[in-house]
């Protein structure tokens, strides 16, 4: 059974880093896009980055671009997103999710129907 555990979140204060992690089990990473997701309280769910199957292409929202880096090790089964310079408004449960995507990939919700449980990341003073 395909199975994502997000891992590596926490409270950190602004201009601080985390590095979460997805460990992936269950499924072949390689055939796989991973894409990272944040959903803010009262917020809808909004796309942060994407990452293709081999690591060749990469997609990051606007607000991270410059800041978040996500890269692949699909011999360890894991994908990871660096976060760096966090900011208050970067607070929120982060998750990640699989999709058999090829090609490019762009972090849209509906492109991806296997999902981990989420992890919290606070950014706070």
């Amino acid at each position: 059974q395909l199975q994502l555990v997000e891992s590596g979140g926490g409270l950190v204060q602004p201009g601080g880093s985390l590095r979460l992690s997805c460990a992936a089990s269950g499924f072949t990473l390689d055939y796989y896009a991973i894409g990272w997701f944040r959903q803010a309280p009262g917020k809808e769910r909004e796309g942060v980055s994407c990452i293709s199957r081999g690591g060749g292409s990469t997609n990051y929202a606007d607000s991270v671009k410059g800041r978040f880096t996500i890269s692949r090790d699909n011999a360890k089964k894991t994908v990871y997103l660096y976060l760096n310079d966090l900011k208050p408004e970067d607070t929120g449960v982060y998750y990640c999710a699989a999709a058999r995507l090829i090609g490019l990939c762009v972090p849209i919700s509906s492109n991806f129907g296997s999902w981990g449980q989420g992890t919290q990341v606070t950014v706070s003073s």
